[in-house]
Protein backbone atom coordinates (compact mmCIF):
# COMPACT_ATOMS: atom_id res chain seq x y z
CA UNK A 1 0.00 0.00 0.00
CA UNK A 2 2.59 2.55 1.12
CA UNK A 3 5.11 1.01 -1.28
CA UNK A 4 2.88 1.84 -4.25
CA UNK A 5 2.16 5.31 -2.91
CA UNK A 6 5.82 6.25 -2.42
CA UNK A 7 6.76 4.67 -5.75
CA UNK A 8 4.18 6.91 -7.43
CA UNK A 9 5.43 10.00 -5.56
CA UNK A 10 9.03 9.21 -6.43
CA UNK A 11 8.36 8.63 -10.14
CA UNK A 12 5.98 11.53 -10.72
CA UNK A 13 7.05 14.19 -8.22
CA UNK A 14 10.59 13.11 -7.33
CA UNK A 15 9.64 13.44 -3.68
CA UNK A 16 12.73 13.50 -1.39
CA UNK A 17 13.09 10.30 0.60
CA UNK A 18 10.40 8.41 -1.30
CA UNK A 19 12.97 6.30 -3.12
CA UNK A 20 14.00 4.59 0.11
CA UNK A 21 10.92 2.38 -0.18
CA UNK A 22 12.54 0.68 -3.15
CA UNK A 23 14.98 -1.03 -0.80
CA UNK A 24 13.87 -4.34 0.64
CA UNK A 25 16.17 -3.91 3.65
CA UNK A 26 14.45 -0.64 4.65
CA UNK A 27 10.93 -2.00 4.22
CA UNK A 28 11.86 -5.19 6.10
CA UNK A 29 13.22 -3.19 9.03
CA UNK A 30 10.19 -0.91 9.23
CA UNK A 31 7.84 -3.91 8.86
CA UNK A 32 9.55 -5.59 11.81
CA UNK A 33 9.26 -2.44 13.94
CA UNK A 34 5.61 -1.99 12.96
CA UNK A 35 4.74 -5.58 13.83
CA UNK A 36 6.41 -5.13 17.22
CA UNK A 37 4.43 -1.95 17.83
CA UNK A 38 1.15 -3.58 16.77
CA UNK A 39 1.65 -6.65 18.96
CA UNK A 40 2.85 -4.66 21.99
CA UNK A 41 0.43 -1.76 21.68
CA UNK A 42 -2.71 -3.70 20.90
CA UNK A 43 -1.75 -7.02 22.50
CA UNK A 44 -2.69 -5.89 25.99
CA UNK A 45 -6.05 -4.56 24.81
CA UNK A 46 -6.85 -7.77 22.95
CA UNK A 47 -5.88 -9.81 26.03
CA UNK A 48 -8.20 -7.70 28.21
CA UNK A 49 -11.00 -8.12 25.68
CA UNK A 50 -10.50 -11.89 25.63
CA UNK A 51 -10.40 -12.00 29.43
CA UNK A 52 -13.60 -9.94 29.70
CA UNK A 53 -15.27 -12.40 27.35
CA UNK A 54 -14.01 -15.18 29.66
CA UNK A 55 -12.16 -16.90 26.82
CA UNK A 56 -9.83 -18.87 29.07
CA UNK A 57 -7.72 -21.98 28.66
CA UNK A 58 -9.25 -25.27 29.75
CA UNK A 59 -6.26 -27.27 30.95
CA UNK A 60 -6.37 -31.06 30.93
CA UNK A 61 -5.36 -32.84 34.13
CA UNK A 62 -1.95 -34.24 33.21
CA UNK A 63 -0.32 -34.21 36.62
CA UNK A 64 2.24 -31.61 35.56
CA UNK A 65 3.75 -29.03 37.87
CA UNK A 66 2.13 -25.59 37.50
CA UNK A 67 -0.78 -26.67 35.31
CA UNK A 68 -3.31 -25.38 37.86
CA UNK A 69 -1.98 -21.84 37.50
CA UNK A 70 -2.61 -21.93 33.74
CA UNK A 71 -6.34 -22.50 34.07
CA UNK A 72 -8.35 -19.51 32.93
CA UNK A 73 -5.41 -17.89 31.10
CA UNK A 74 -6.79 -16.11 28.02
CA UNK A 75 -6.36 -18.11 24.82
CA UNK A 76 -6.88 -17.37 21.10
CA UNK A 77 -3.99 -14.91 21.37
CA UNK A 78 -2.99 -15.98 17.88
CA UNK A 79 -5.21 -13.11 16.74
CA UNK A 80 -2.46 -10.78 17.98
CA UNK A 81 0.18 -12.60 15.94
CA UNK A 82 -1.87 -12.74 12.76
CA UNK A 83 -2.80 -9.05 13.01
CA UNK A 84 0.84 -8.07 13.61
CA UNK A 85 1.86 -10.02 10.49
CA UNK A 86 -0.85 -8.87 8.11
CA UNK A 87 -0.93 -5.14 8.94
CA UNK A 88 2.78 -4.38 8.20
CA UNK A 89 2.63 -6.62 5.13
CA UNK A 90 -0.30 -4.67 3.71
CA UNK A 91 1.54 -1.40 4.33
CA UNK A 92 5.07 -2.19 3.16
CA UNK A 93 5.01 -5.16 0.75
CA UNK A 94 4.18 -5.17 -2.96
CA UNK A 95 0.61 -6.45 -2.84
CA UNK A 96 0.66 -7.53 -6.49
CA UNK A 97 3.57 -9.88 -5.81
CA UNK A 98 2.39 -13.48 -6.20
CA UNK A 99 4.47 -14.66 -3.23
CA UNK A 100 2.87 -12.09 -0.92
CA UNK A 101 -0.60 -13.02 -2.18
CA UNK A 102 0.05 -16.71 -1.43
CA UNK A 103 1.31 -15.93 2.06
CA UNK A 104 -1.60 -13.65 2.94
CA UNK A 105 -4.09 -16.27 1.78
CA UNK A 106 -2.27 -19.02 3.69
CA UNK A 107 -2.12 -16.95 6.88
CA UNK A 108 -5.83 -16.13 6.87
CA UNK A 109 -6.78 -19.66 5.79
CA UNK A 110 -4.84 -21.50 8.51
CA UNK A 111 -5.63 -18.86 11.13
CA UNK A 112 -9.32 -19.36 10.42
CA UNK A 113 -9.03 -23.14 10.87
CA UNK A 114 -7.30 -22.59 14.21
CA UNK A 115 -9.85 -19.96 15.24
CA UNK A 116 -12.75 -22.35 14.57
CA UNK A 117 -10.99 -25.03 16.63
CA UNK A 118 -10.45 -22.62 19.55
CA UNK A 119 -14.01 -21.33 19.28
CA UNK A 120 -15.43 -24.83 19.63
CA UNK A 121 -13.18 -25.54 22.62
CA UNK A 122 -13.96 -22.29 24.42
CA UNK A 123 -17.56 -21.46 23.57
CA UNK A 124 -18.92 -24.94 22.96
CA UNK A 125 -16.94 -26.33 25.92
CA UNK A 126 -15.79 -29.22 23.76
CA UNK A 127 -12.18 -30.05 24.65
CA UNK A 128 -11.73 -31.99 21.41
CA UNK A 129 -12.32 -28.86 19.34
CA UNK A 130 -12.64 -29.11 15.57
CA UNK A 131 -12.64 -32.72 14.39
CA UNK A 132 -9.20 -33.81 13.24
CA UNK A 133 -10.42 -34.75 9.77
CA UNK A 134 -11.66 -31.21 9.17
CA UNK A 135 -8.33 -29.74 10.32
CA UNK A 136 -6.46 -32.04 7.96
CA UNK A 137 -8.90 -31.25 5.15
CA UNK A 138 -8.26 -27.53 5.61
CA UNK A 139 -4.49 -28.02 5.64
CA UNK A 140 -4.63 -30.23 2.57
CA UNK A 141 -6.79 -27.65 0.80
CA UNK A 142 -4.34 -24.77 1.22
CA UNK A 143 -1.44 -27.11 0.40
CA UNK A 144 -3.00 -28.02 -2.95
CA UNK A 145 -3.62 -24.35 -3.75
CA UNK A 146 0.00 -23.44 -2.94
CA UNK A 147 1.32 -26.41 -4.93
CA UNK A 148 -0.77 -25.65 -8.01
CA UNK A 149 0.24 -21.98 -8.00
CA UNK A 150 3.90 -22.98 -7.64
CA UNK A 151 3.64 -25.25 -10.65
CA UNK A 152 1.49 -23.24 -13.03
CA UNK A 153 1.80 -19.51 -12.20
CA UNK A 154 3.95 -17.71 -14.76
CA UNK A 155 5.62 -15.40 -12.20
CA UNK A 156 7.10 -18.26 -10.18
CA UNK A 157 10.29 -19.24 -12.00
CA UNK A 158 13.90 -20.16 -11.39
CA UNK A 159 16.83 -18.61 -13.25
CA UNK A 160 19.98 -20.69 -12.96
CA UNK A 161 22.22 -18.90 -15.44
CA UNK A 162 23.26 -15.67 -13.76
CA UNK A 163 26.62 -14.05 -14.52
CA UNK A 164 28.00 -10.84 -13.05
CA UNK A 165 30.76 -8.68 -14.49
CA UNK A 166 32.01 -6.90 -11.38
CA UNK A 167 34.28 -4.55 -13.28
CA UNK A 168 31.53 -3.08 -15.44
CA UNK A 169 28.68 -3.82 -12.99
CA UNK A 170 26.85 -5.79 -15.66
CA UNK A 171 24.37 -8.45 -14.63
CA UNK A 172 23.32 -11.03 -17.19
CA UNK A 173 20.35 -13.27 -16.49
CA UNK A 174 19.35 -16.07 -18.83
CA UNK A 175 16.16 -15.48 -20.77
CA UNK A 176 15.00 -19.05 -20.20
CA UNK A 177 12.24 -18.83 -17.60
CA UNK A 178 10.57 -22.20 -18.12
CA UNK A 179 8.98 -23.77 -15.07
CA UNK A 180 11.52 -25.62 -12.97
CA UNK A 181 11.09 -28.66 -10.77
CA UNK A 182 14.31 -27.92 -8.89
CA UNK A 183 14.66 -27.39 -5.19
CA UNK A 184 17.49 -27.07 -2.68
CA UNK A 185 18.98 -30.03 -0.88
CA UNK A 186 22.33 -30.14 0.96
CA UNK A 187 25.24 -32.48 0.30
CA UNK A 188 24.38 -32.98 -3.38
CA UNK A 189 25.97 -31.51 -6.51
CA UNK A 190 25.12 -27.80 -6.71
CA UNK A 191 22.85 -28.34 -3.66
CA UNK A 192 19.97 -28.99 -6.05
CA UNK A 193 17.44 -31.75 -6.58
CA UNK A 194 14.99 -32.05 -9.47
CA UNK A 195 11.57 -33.49 -8.66
CA UNK A 196 11.35 -34.73 -12.24
CA UNK A 197 13.93 -37.36 -11.30
CA UNK A 198 11.26 -39.05 -9.22
CA UNK A 199 9.01 -39.73 -12.22
CA UNK A 200 11.24 -39.68 -15.33
CA UNK A 201 12.29 -43.29 -14.82
CA UNK A 202 8.69 -44.27 -15.64
CA UNK A 203 8.97 -42.78 -19.12
CA UNK A 204 8.67 -39.42 -20.87
CA UNK A 205 4.94 -38.95 -20.37
CA UNK A 206 5.12 -39.89 -16.70
CA UNK A 207 8.00 -37.45 -16.31
CA UNK A 208 5.77 -34.62 -17.50
CA UNK A 209 3.48 -35.18 -14.50
CA UNK A 210 6.12 -34.66 -11.83
CA UNK A 211 3.96 -31.87 -10.44
CA UNK A 212 1.40 -34.33 -9.08
CA UNK A 213 4.03 -35.90 -6.85
CA UNK A 214 5.33 -32.43 -5.98
CA UNK A 215 1.88 -31.35 -4.77
CA UNK A 216 1.61 -34.48 -2.61
CA UNK A 217 4.97 -33.60 -1.06
CA UNK A 218 3.78 -30.03 -0.43
CA UNK A 219 0.64 -31.40 1.26
CA UNK A 220 2.77 -33.58 3.54
CA UNK A 221 5.19 -30.76 4.40
CA UNK A 222 2.57 -28.11 5.22
CA UNK A 223 0.44 -30.54 7.22
CA UNK A 224 3.41 -31.93 9.16
CA UNK A 225 5.02 -28.58 10.03
CA UNK A 226 1.68 -26.97 10.92
CA UNK A 227 0.81 -29.82 13.29
CA UNK A 228 4.38 -29.86 14.61
CA UNK A 229 4.08 -26.22 15.67
CA UNK A 230 0.72 -27.05 17.23
CA UNK A 231 2.25 -29.87 19.31
CA UNK A 232 5.19 -27.68 20.33
CA UNK A 233 2.83 -25.06 21.77
CA UNK A 234 2.67 -26.70 25.20
CA UNK A 235 4.94 -24.50 27.30
CA UNK A 236 5.00 -20.73 27.74
CA UNK A 237 6.96 -19.15 24.89
CA UNK A 238 8.19 -22.42 23.38
CA UNK A 239 6.41 -22.34 20.02
CA UNK A 240 6.62 -18.54 19.79
CA UNK A 241 10.38 -18.31 20.32
CA UNK A 242 11.15 -21.33 18.15
CA UNK A 243 9.03 -19.90 15.33
CA UNK A 244 10.85 -16.56 15.56
CA UNK A 245 14.22 -18.31 15.15
CA UNK A 246 12.99 -20.30 12.16
CA UNK A 247 11.33 -17.21 10.65
CA UNK A 248 14.54 -15.17 10.85
CA UNK A 249 16.45 -17.97 9.11
CA UNK A 250 13.89 -18.20 6.31
CA UNK A 251 14.06 -14.41 5.88
CA UNK A 252 17.82 -14.75 5.28
CA UNK A 253 17.22 -17.50 2.73
CA UNK A 254 14.58 -15.42 0.98
CA UNK A 255 16.91 -12.43 0.78
CA UNK A 256 19.88 -14.29 -0.72
CA UNK A 257 17.62 -16.24 -3.11
CA UNK A 258 16.00 -13.04 -4.38
CA UNK A 259 19.24 -11.06 -4.69
CA UNK A 260 21.16 -11.64 -7.93
CA UNK A 261 24.58 -10.86 -6.47
CA UNK A 262 24.09 -12.98 -3.34
CA UNK A 263 22.67 -15.88 -5.35
CA UNK A 264 25.62 -15.77 -7.72
CA UNK A 265 28.15 -15.62 -4.88
CA UNK A 266 26.57 -18.54 -3.02
CA UNK A 267 25.99 -20.43 -6.28
CA UNK A 268 22.31 -21.01 -5.49
CA UNK A 269 19.12 -20.64 -7.49
CA UNK A 270 18.08 -17.06 -8.21
CA UNK A 271 14.35 -16.62 -7.66
CA UNK A 272 13.00 -13.39 -9.20
CA UNK A 273 10.61 -11.37 -7.02
CA UNK A 274 11.05 -13.68 -4.02
CA UNK A 275 12.76 -10.89 -2.08
CA UNK A 276 9.35 -9.51 -1.08
CA UNK A 277 9.00 -12.49 1.25
CA UNK A 278 11.66 -10.81 3.43
CA UNK A 279 9.13 -8.08 4.31
CA UNK A 280 6.52 -10.67 5.25
CA UNK A 281 8.96 -12.72 7.32
CA UNK A 282 10.27 -9.60 9.07
CA UNK A 283 6.70 -8.89 10.15
CA UNK A 284 6.43 -12.57 11.15
CA UNK A 285 9.51 -12.37 13.39
CA UNK A 286 8.37 -9.06 14.89
CA UNK A 287 4.94 -10.51 15.62
CA UNK A 288 6.45 -13.53 17.37
CA UNK A 289 8.84 -11.43 19.46
CA UNK A 290 6.08 -8.96 20.33
CA UNK A 291 3.73 -11.79 21.32
CA UNK A 292 6.52 -13.31 23.43
CA UNK A 293 6.24 -10.21 25.65
CA UNK A 294 2.90 -11.59 26.85
CA UNK A 295 3.50 -15.30 26.22
CA UNK A 296 6.78 -15.74 28.14
CA UNK A 297 6.64 -17.48 31.50
CA UNK A 298 4.30 -16.99 33.27
CA UNK A 299 2.11 -16.49 30.20
CA UNK A 300 -0.57 -13.81 30.22
CA UNK A 301 -2.07 -15.30 27.06
CA UNK A 302 -1.85 -18.45 24.95
CA UNK A 303 -1.83 -18.35 21.16
CA UNK A 304 -4.17 -21.34 20.84
CA UNK A 305 -4.59 -23.18 17.57
CA UNK A 306 -5.36 -19.79 15.99
CA UNK A 307 -1.69 -18.95 16.27
CA UNK A 308 0.11 -22.31 16.24
CA UNK A 309 -1.49 -23.67 13.07
CA UNK A 310 -0.87 -20.37 11.30
CA UNK A 311 2.77 -20.12 12.42
CA UNK A 312 3.61 -23.67 11.38
CA UNK A 313 1.77 -23.30 8.10
CA UNK A 314 3.50 -20.01 7.25
CA UNK A 315 6.91 -21.55 7.92
CA UNK A 316 6.14 -24.50 5.64
CA UNK A 317 4.67 -22.35 2.85
CA UNK A 318 7.64 -19.95 2.87
CA UNK A 319 10.09 -22.86 2.75
CA UNK A 320 8.26 -24.29 -0.27
CA UNK A 321 8.13 -20.91 -2.04
CA UNK A 322 11.87 -20.27 -1.66
CA UNK A 323 12.73 -23.87 -2.62
CA UNK A 324 14.15 -24.77 0.80
CA UNK A 325 11.49 -27.27 1.91
CA UNK A 326 13.94 -30.18 2.04
CA UNK A 327 15.95 -28.26 4.65
CA UNK A 328 12.98 -28.22 7.06
CA UNK A 329 13.93 -31.46 8.87
CA UNK A 330 17.04 -29.61 10.05
CA UNK A 331 15.64 -26.09 10.46
CA UNK A 332 12.43 -27.29 12.13
CA UNK A 333 14.20 -29.97 14.13
CA UNK A 334 12.41 -28.93 17.32
CA UNK A 335 9.01 -29.35 15.63
CA UNK A 336 10.18 -32.63 14.12
CA UNK A 337 11.31 -34.19 17.40
CA UNK A 338 8.08 -33.08 19.09
CA UNK A 339 6.10 -34.78 16.32
CA UNK A 340 8.25 -37.91 16.42
CA UNK A 341 8.01 -38.19 20.20
CA UNK A 342 4.23 -38.45 19.92
CA UNK A 343 4.40 -40.95 17.04
CA UNK A 344 6.96 -43.09 18.88
CA UNK A 345 5.03 -42.96 22.15
CA UNK A 346 1.69 -43.90 20.62
CA UNK A 347 3.18 -46.51 18.29
CA UNK A 348 5.20 -48.24 21.02
CA UNK A 349 2.27 -48.15 23.43
CA UNK A 350 -0.05 -49.85 20.92
CA UNK A 351 2.60 -52.38 19.91
CA UNK A 352 3.44 -53.44 23.48
CA UNK A 353 -0.23 -53.55 24.42
CA UNK A 354 -1.03 -55.94 21.57
CA UNK A 355 2.07 -58.08 22.27
CA UNK A 356 2.25 -58.08 26.07
CA UNK A 357 -1.30 -57.08 27.00
CA UNK A 358 0.00 -53.95 28.69
CA UNK A 359 0.97 -50.69 27.01
CA UNK A 360 4.50 -49.42 27.70
CA UNK A 361 5.97 -45.95 27.19
CA UNK A 362 9.25 -44.71 25.79
CA UNK A 363 8.87 -41.24 27.36
CA UNK A 364 7.31 -40.32 30.65
CA UNK A 365 4.92 -38.18 28.60
CA UNK A 366 4.72 -36.84 25.08
CA UNK A 367 5.26 -34.42 23.37
CA UNK A 368 8.90 -34.35 24.42
CA UNK A 369 8.74 -31.12 26.43
CA UNK A 370 6.32 -32.79 28.86
CA UNK A 371 8.83 -35.62 29.31
CA UNK A 372 11.32 -33.13 30.71
CA UNK A 373 8.64 -31.59 32.91
CA UNK A 374 8.04 -35.03 34.38
CA UNK A 375 11.76 -35.29 35.05
CA UNK A 376 11.48 -32.18 37.22
CA UNK A 377 12.95 -29.51 34.94
CA UNK A 378 11.46 -26.04 35.33
CA UNK A 379 9.35 -24.85 32.42
CA UNK A 380 11.58 -21.84 31.70
CA UNK A 381 14.72 -24.00 31.56
CA UNK A 382 13.11 -26.42 29.10
CA UNK A 383 11.97 -23.57 26.84
CA UNK A 384 15.36 -21.81 26.91
CA UNK A 385 17.23 -25.01 26.08
CA UNK A 386 14.85 -25.78 23.22
CA UNK A 387 15.52 -22.26 21.90
CA UNK A 388 19.27 -22.91 22.07
CA UNK A 389 18.82 -26.12 20.10
CA UNK A 390 16.68 -24.20 17.60
CA UNK A 391 19.42 -21.57 17.13
CA UNK A 392 22.07 -24.27 16.56
CA UNK A 393 19.85 -25.97 13.99
CA UNK A 394 19.23 -22.62 12.26
CA UNK A 395 22.99 -21.97 11.99
CA UNK A 396 23.55 -25.51 10.68
CA UNK A 397 20.83 -24.98 8.07
CA UNK A 398 22.48 -21.79 6.82
CA UNK A 399 25.86 -23.53 6.68
CA UNK A 400 24.42 -26.19 4.35
CA UNK A 401 24.26 -23.57 1.59
CA UNK A 402 27.99 -24.03 1.09
CA UNK A 403 28.17 -27.78 1.70
CA UNK A 404 28.40 -29.66 -1.59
Amino acid sequence: MLYNLFEYLNENYNMPGAGVFQYISFRAAIALITSLVVSLLFGGRIINFIRNKQIGEQVRELGLHGEESKKGTPTMGGIIIISAIIIPTLFFAQLNNIYIIILLISTVWLGTIGFIDDYIKVYKKDKKGLAGRFKILGQVGISIIVGLIMVFHSDIVVKDQVSINTENSIVNVADDVTKSAKTTIPFMKDNEFDYQNLTQWMGYYAGEYWWILFILIVVFIITAVSNGANLTDGLDGLATGTSAIIGATLAIFAYVSGNIIAADYLNIMYLPNVGEIVIFMSAFVGACVGFLWYNSYPAQVFMGDTGSLALGGIIAVVAVLIRKELLLPILCGVFLIENLSVVIQVGWFKYTKSKYGEGRRVFKMSPLHHHYQKLGYHESKIVTRFWIVGIMLAVLTIVTLKLR
